[in-house]
């Protein structure tokens, strides 16, 4: 892969995601009134924001760290610290948004679970907290064998890619059940595409290239670590020496 290739994508890349969280942010803020943590309304408005920026942006951050050619060289250990702490920010920022909601809700009485939206999002961060505890214990303590960190791994980067596009699933809905909701008794339906189904419906769009994008990425062979054995895969993060 070529060296201005590789820049040129990692700063799309970069850029669309960034995009993605900070067009959530003003679509919240310039059409929902901001932010609060209080069990309002605007205490919902975060958790439009905690979710893409958790399982869509770091998370793909976290997915894309072994892409990164400066990681193909030289021991895996801090490359694999990286991958597990940004999927846990990922994680952390995800439990942020699912409180953020169901505070809302409660407080106001407001049945939880009841939409396919909601459906798919609970189902992809339980996929998500599977999926970390198992890298935890399968790559990262030392009492797993190499037959079992070999038969794991494939398992373990389907589903990271499948997580992945749950989430975009689950954060197009989301806008879409969003729209529905506060355009439902608007002056301007959302059939008529008023300025904020406009910007969320785009906002959806940047989401789901981003997504597509990353996802690219992650299958392509050109981007992935040159196979150097047996050995450096099936050797135990705390046993790695530098």
């Amino acid at each position: 892969m070529a060296v201005g290739w590789f820049h040129l994508s990692v700063l799309a890349l970069s850029s669309l995601g960034l995009m993605s969280i900070l067009f959530t942010v003003y679509w919240m803020q310039n059409w929902h009134g901001g932010f609060a943590w209080d069990g309002s309304i605007l205490m919902f408005n975060c958790h439009p924001v905690l979710m893409v920026a958790g399982m869509v942006v770091v998370y793909s951050a976290a997915s894309l760290v072994y892409r990164l050619p400066q990681s193909w060289v030289g021991s895996k250990l801090p490359w694999k610290i990286t991958h597990a702490s940004l999927h846990l920010m990922a994680f952390i920022l995800t439990v942020l948004g699912l409180v953020a909601v169901f505070r809302y809700h409660n407080n106001k009485n407001i049945s939880n679970l009841y939409s396919l939206h909601s459906w798919l999002g609970i189902t992809t961060v339980f996929l998500f907290a599977c999926q970390w505890f198992l890298g935890f214990a399968v790559f990262l303590l030392p009492w797993a064998s190499v037959w079992l960190r070999s038969l794991l791994k494939p398992l373990h980067v389907f589903f990271g890619a499948s997580i992945l596009s749950l989430a975009i699933a689950s954060v197009i809905s989301g806008i879409n059940e969003k729209l529905f909701f506060s355009l439902k008794n608007a002056t301007k339906p959302y059939s008529s595409l008023p300025g904020e189904a406009v910007f969320a419906n785009s906002t959806g769009m940047l989401v789901v290239i981003f997504g597509l994008l990353v996802l690219y990425v992650l299958q392509a062979s050109s981007w992935k670590r040159p196979q150097v054995g047996i050995t450096t895969e099936g050797q135990p993060l705390l046993r790695e020496r530098e």
